[in-house]
């Protein structure tokens, strides 16, 4: 691998295991020599998480200051020490959880906008915590998807035989049926397709569909959403030259694409896709949005507040994201450098030479600096 990327990682809620799997993840020099890092977060907590891990430091400090920057070492913490807080002594939603992990979020995605980082990895945050801070994101996905300005983009799942992509998140079931048409199921379809052919090396991907019904409703048996809404969905599709199939009953279609039949699923709503990922492959799946013009991967699990400080929280799920990340980072690049992606909404910054150091945490000397970072708005709007 001749290109080395620069990830950003923003820590989550700092009263969730965001600190402890990160500091686990990078403790391998094996992922930090893959690429350099800068994590959006708050040292006191790394720091904290190292201790307990029985991990030696091996990052940089540089103290938030308004300014976003770059820096020529392998691990960088950009310390927002305006919030204080002891995670392990909180162990649940927050107002200040809500205001740091959108803090961290904003300015990892303004990095990636400015072409400072090349993907962004983002730990687990607290919806609850972003209610309470007065911020109305149903997640991370929707976020992403408002700050670059996307109206087509889709959450895409891959873990273990799996890659699921759903037609509808973070809803309540019974909002689904307004939520549901013919365009909720043909976007994704669409992404996922593309995203197999660029990022994932299958020129000519499977997808099947699920159904939302029982028995995807057995000709009409148990509803006519298959009829009136997915089968258009997947015509306008096949006309388009995708190979794509369905709608099949969601509890079998995984079985299927367990076994190779199938290269993705395309699932209705978010349970019907993340059951059988997470059952196969909980601490090895990563949930990446697909249509931003950015790149955004994450771990598949939540904050588990409940083993917050004991050292229990396996590190598989974000060193996968990680992993992922840095593979269509490097992929991205390669296809930049030939003509055939665009760039991203402003060039990278020249490349530093690589520097393979494990420093105490340090101060880290300024970089390059960019325009001030915007504050985080007391409210931002929804879902779009």
């Amino acid at each position: 691998m001749d290109y080395r990327p620069t990830i950003a990682i923003t820590m989550g809620d700092p009263a969730g295991i965001g600190p402890e799997v990160i500091v686990k993840a990078l403790s391998d020099p094996v992922l930090r020599f893959k690429a350099r890092y800068i994590i959006y977060g708050m040292n006191e907590l790394l720091h904290y998480a190292a201790d307990i891990a029985e991990f030696d430091v091996f990052w940089w400090r540089d103290q938030f200051a308004g300014r976003l920057r770059s820096y020529p070492h392998d691990v960088v913490v950009v310390d927002y020490d305006d919030y204080s807080m002891l995670g392990t002594a909180v162990r649940a939603p927050s107002k200040m959880g809500g205001e740091a992990s959108m803090r961290f979020c904003l300015d990892a995605i303004e990095a990636a906008k400015m072409g400072m980082v090349d993907a962004v990895v983002t730990a687990p945050i607290a919806k609850e915590s972003w209610k309470l801070a007065g911020f109305h994101f149903p997640g991370h996905t929707e976020l992403f998807a408002h700050q670059t300005n996307t109206r087509r983009y889709a959450m895409m799942f891959t873990g273990g035989p799996l890659r699921v992509v759903l037609a509808t998140v973070h809803i309540p079931l019974m909002g689904l049926w307004g939520r549901l048409n013919i365009g909720a199921v043909f976007t994704p379809i669409e992404l996922m397709h593309q995203a197999l052919v660029d990022w994932f090396n299958i020129p000519k991907p499977r997808l099947a569909v699920c159904g939302v019904n029982p028995h995807a409703s057995e000709h009409g048996q148990f509803g006519d959403e298959e009829e009136r809404i997915i089968e258009p969905a997947i015509l306008m599709a096949r006309e388009q030259g995708i190979d794509v199939t369905g709608p099949y009953p969601p509890d079998t279609i995984f079985l299927r694409a367990r076994d190779g039949h199938f290269d993705a699923v395309v699932a209705m709503y978010h349970d019907q896709g993340l059951i059988p990922v997470k059952l196969l492959a909980f601490d090895q799946a990563v949930n990446v949005t697909l249509g931003l013009p950015i790149i955004r991967t994450s771990p598949d699990h939540g904050t588990a507040f409940d083993i917050v400080g004991r050292n229990r929280a396996n590190p598989g799920s974000i060193r996968a994201a990680i992993e992922l990340a840095i593979d269509l980072a490097v992929k991205r690049h390669a296809r930049r450098a030939a003509g055939s992606v665009a760039p991203l909404l402003a060039p990278n910054p020249p490349e530093s030479p690589p520097s393979h150091e494990s420093p105490p945490s340090r101060e880290a000397p300024p970089s390059r600096e960019a325009p001030p970072s915007r504050d985080v708005p007391p409210s931002l709007p929804g879902q779009l």
